[in-house]
């Protein structure tokens, strides 16, 4: 399967697809200094929550998804070096909406993880009302 949407998303800042199916995405990036905020290697979080948003995204996997909210979970910190593999699954669809589970480890440990409510929209989100 192919990826249908984010396809210009940076691979060294958003994640490199590793698995896509029906409902589901694999995605590992790995972490580097320019990703680190302090003297002893912590890797910012927002990296880590950008992975798994992409994931969500690609487990959708419609090319006018975009996030609704997502209710997420920073278990164990990440640090310079890391790679993190994100693992992302549709849970629940109902209709344009669609609810989809993150998990994100490194090695054994999990590090994130999250319920993403993703939004399939009928036009692209910057596209204007009333465009076709």
């Amino acid at each position: 399967m192919e990826p249908k949407t984010h396809l210009a998303a940076d691979p060294a800042m958003c994640g490199r697809v590793v698995a896509l199916g029906e409902g589901s995405a694999e995605v590992a990036l790995q972490t580097t200094d320019a990703m680190v905020v302090d003297a002893r290697g912590l890797v910012h979080g927002g990296f880590v929550f950008g992975l798994a948003d992409y994931a969500a995204m690609l487990a959708v996997n419609d090319p006018y998804v975009v996030l609704g909210s997502a209710q997420t979970r920073f278990l164990k910190p990440v640090e310079r070096g890391a790679r993190v593999v994100a693992r992302a699954r549709t849970t629940a669809s109902e209709g344009r909406k669609h609810e989809v589970r993150v998990e994100a480890s490194v090695g054994p440990d999990t590090v994130f993880d999250g319920t993403f409510t993703c939004i399939v929209l009928e036009r692209h989100v910057l596209e204007p009302v009333g465009s076709k």
